[in-house]
């Protein structure tokens, strides 16, 4: 992750320039329901920032997550996306589908608040799967996600399955899995949700542990005021569709 932290406050990671976009529902009969889930969003996002997104349920921040993350394209409007391979950002908003997903599997790393751990696999072997897929060797793999494992305070856990682990250290496993790659921004969609807070606060220590020693980008969406506190950064706060950036946290 050395090279996130090379690059740390010296270039924008993202740069969105008046992004909307809109969902269609059917409802009864012929008729379609039009939600506009963003609207007119201009953001910008420094290599190695810290930044949590605010908003109620329905104000539009999962959906921005998700537009940084190449897994939603807007209906107009540009989503600047600058690596730390190359000098030229993509834009995600026309890039193709295999283009994101090459970004996505080389830069950008993902927790979801379901966590998604196979049941089947232990913490170590559910960190080290995205690994399978980059022709890493069974050796190399095992010793990145031992090392991960070892990085969120897992390393007594390693052996142990999803369902014998508490919920606080299944979301520890999950952000291992997503960092273990070594990706230059970890996106974040409601990870405290389902934790209390002792587990909430171990869990929002290790954003700031990876934060602060690779200078990695973290977007962390939350519709907790306490979260935004404890994690500190900036805190971007959204109201139907509308991005207002905001303050640095107290």
């Amino acid at each position: 992750m050395g090279a996130s932290g090379r690059s740390a406050g010296k270039l924008n990671r993202y740069e969105l320039e008046r992004v909307s976009l809109r969902f269609q529902s059917r409802g009864r009969g012929l008729d379609h329901a039009e939600t506009l889930a963003l609207k007119d969003v201009s953001l910008n996002v420094r290599a190695g920032e810290l930044a949590v997104v605010m908003g109620a349920s329905g104000s539009g921040k999962s959906t921005l997550l998700h537009v940084l993350a190449g897994l939603a394209t807007p209906d107009k409007g540009t989503v600047q996306f600058r690596d730390d391979d190359g000098d030229s950002p993509v834009d995600l908003a026309k890039a193709s589908e295999d283009e994101r997903a090459r970004i996505r599997g080389r830069h950008i790393g993902f927790v979801y608040q379901a966590l998604n751990l196979i049941p089947t696999m232990t913490a170590g072997e559910n960190v080290a799967l995205p690994l399978l897929f980059r022709g890493i060797t069974p050796r190399d793999r095992a010793a990145k996600a031992e090392a991960m494992i070892r990085g969120v305070g897992l390393d007594k856990h390693a052996g142990r399955y999803p369902s014998e682990l508490s919920g606080g250290e299944q979301q520890r496993v999950a952000i291992a899995r997503a960092l273990v790659f070594e990706p230059e921004v970890l996106l974040a969609d409601e990870p405290t949700g389902s934790l209390d807070s002792q587990s909430s606060g171990d869990v929002l220590s290790v954003f700031r542990q990876f934060h602060e020693s690779a200078g990695l980008t973290i977007i962390l969406v939350t519709h907790d005021d306490s979260v935004a506190q404890k994690l500190g950064g900036r805190v971007i706060r959204m109201r139907d569709g509308v991005v207002q950036e905001g303050e640095r946290a107290r």
